[in-house]
């Protein structure tokens, strides 16, 4: 066997790996955030096909057509792709969560920087996403996200396409997202709910009396407060469906 031809397959079917691992870690929470340099998640992405490659059961590619490689490499770049913005389509839930308790809490307007891939936040959503972020590490879920992504060759065999079924996978995702959304964010509607109830009849009863100036801080503090008991709840609502998720790739 030649041996320069081995060599050859085999890193062919590294880069094959990678294409798929290397695009999941595009979006994929915890490794996809701006504040980790491109370089060290290009790095990590590198390290982590070769660690995997051997234990995926792709072996080397034998395959030197150009369509069929431009198919093989197509078809694992949108796995990957699929992975990737499905987990970060559930981390989006805290996000609408956030602008949610934010507008109930009279915060809507105190922003924060860019958190991750977003394009900005409110301060309540920048503290659910950091808080999401650093829980997924303190409880090892980066271990299943590696797992998950390992357990993929089972599920999506390479080269092969599946449209139909990521699709409607995703708009399931999408569904699930929004739904957790508004589930985490429920105690503020109904707090919010109250308070406002509470500030229009004390406004009808005292017409002269400036009521919103009064009410804001007891507002905001309600708010606050409210999220220093329901965050815990919060963050296990994302984490267990976005686990559950990891180990099924389905919904």
């Amino acid at each position: 066997m030649d041996l320069s031809a081995l060599l050859t397959d085999a890193l062919m079917g590294y880069f094959v790996v990678f294409a798929r691992i290397g695009s999941a870690l595009l979006f994929m929470p915890g490794f996809a955030e701006t504040s980790v340099p491109t370089r060290h998640r290009l790095f990590f992405g590198l390290i982590l096909s070769a660690a995997l490659y051997p234990v995926t059961g792709l072996g080397p590619v034998a395959e030197d057509r150009p369509g069929a490689l431009l198919l093989i490499f197509g078809s694992e770049i949108t796995v990957g792709l699929w992975i990737g913005l499905v987990a970060r389509t559930l981390l989006s839930a805290l996000q609408f969560a956030g602008y949610q308790m934010a507008l109930m809490s009279g915060l809507a307007n105190a922003l924060a920087p860019n958190i991750g891939a977003f394009e900005g936040a409110t301060s309540m959503a920048a503290m659910l996403l950091i808080g999401a972020t650093a829980l997924i590490f303190i409880t090892d879920l980066h271990h299943l996200i590696i797992e998950s992504l390992l357990m993929s060759y089972q599920v999506f065999i390479p080269g092969t396409f599946m449209l139909a079924d990521l699709t409607d996978q995703f708009a399931r995702a999408t569904q699930v997202s929004l739904y957790l959304g508004l589930s985490i964010a429920a105690p503020f509607y109904v707090a919010g709910l109250v308070l406002n109830v509470g500030m229009g009849l004390a406004n009808r009863m005292m017409a002269s009396l400036q009521v919103f100036f009064i009410a804001q801080p007891l507002l905001i503090a309600a708010g606050l407060a409210l999220m220093v008991l329901a965050v815990p709840t919060m963050m296990r609502g994302f984490l267990e469906p976005f686990a559950n998720w990891l180990t099924t790739y389905g919904f």
